[in-house]
């Protein structure tokens, strides 16, 4: 199903009133931007996602993990309070490249790979890359025709 592990993605909430209100990404780590700060569009915090190698589909925000949360968060915010955090969503990010590989940039299969005409399959461009990038559009839409 994936052109390789999949990668488990958790982020969680904070209560209460964000005390930011710029956006904060801490040095990345394997797999990930590592646990940043991001604000919704009602202003509250959201803090994630973590990384967690997976062997299939999994959408389950684990509470054993929030130690980490608090401990990466607490890098770059000290006053973070026990018991500030929640659980907010989870999600699976397919990616082309494994644990303890050198990252992979992104790979586009067309027909001439996979064989199936009118296909397009684009795997680990990162967000904003399909959004923010008209090459990648270019290119999708040169290879579809």
């Amino acid at each position: 199903m994936f052109p390789h592990r999949p990668r488990r993605a958790r982020t969680r909430s904070l209560r209460g009133r964000a005390p930011f209100r710029r956006l904060i990404y801490p040095v990345p780590e394997g797999g990930g931007l590592g646990i940043h700060l991001t604000l919704d569009l009602a202003g509250r915090a959201r803090f994630g996602p973590d990384v967690e190698w997976v062997d299939g589909c999994d959408f389950q925000v684990d509470e054993a993990r929030s130690g980490t949360f608090y401990a990466a968060i607490r890098r770059y915010w000290p006053a973070l309070a026990d018991g500030a955090l929640e659980p907010a969503y989870a999600g699976v990010r397919a990616k082309i490249y494994g644990p303890r590989q050198t990252a992979a940039d992104f790979r586009i299969d067309d027909a001439a790979r996979h064989g199936v005409r009118g296909v397009l399959n684009l795997f680990g461009i990162e967000s904003p890359g399909l959004t923010a990038s008209l090459a990648l559009a270019s290119e999708a839409v040169s290879r579809i025709g």
